[in-house]
């Protein structure tokens, strides 16, 4: 979903709103969170998750592209989103009642003919 869809979704469910409103709420909504954020600030929403920043430490790479080595990259904040219990738990269940392919167990890996086949 992007965001002139979560709009449109929005807009049907609050009829009583207009899709300007609806609209205005959502980037306002964003702008706001990106703000706090950007500020170093911390948001959580119950049920929902977290959204806060993660710092990636200074790091030597490579460039794939010429191979060079030896590239220092320098340390920098990045958002980062935990999902709550209740999103876990939702999500969880709306995978499970998926029917899964044949020959696919819970995990979704079955191992290519011929090979051995690790069950745990």
């Amino acid at each position: 979903m992007n965001k002139s869809e979560l709009i449109k979704r929005m807009s049907e469910k609050l009829d009583q709103l207009s899709n300007r409103d609806v609209d205005l709420a959502v980037h306002t909504l964003i702008e706001i969170m990106s703000d706090s954020l950007a500020s170093g600030e911390r948001i959580e929403i119950r049920g929902f998750g977290t959204f806060s920043n993660h710092f990636r430490k200074p790091r030597t790479v490579r460039n794939p592209k010429t191979g060079e080595v030896g590239i220092h990259k320098p340390g920098k904040f990045v958002p980062h989103f935990k999902p709550g219990k209740e999103l876990r738990r939702r999500v969880d269940e709306s995978r499970q009642r998926e029917d899964t392919p044949a020959g696919m167990g819970d995990s979704g890996y079955s191992a290519p003919e011929g090979a051995p086949a690790f069950n745990s």
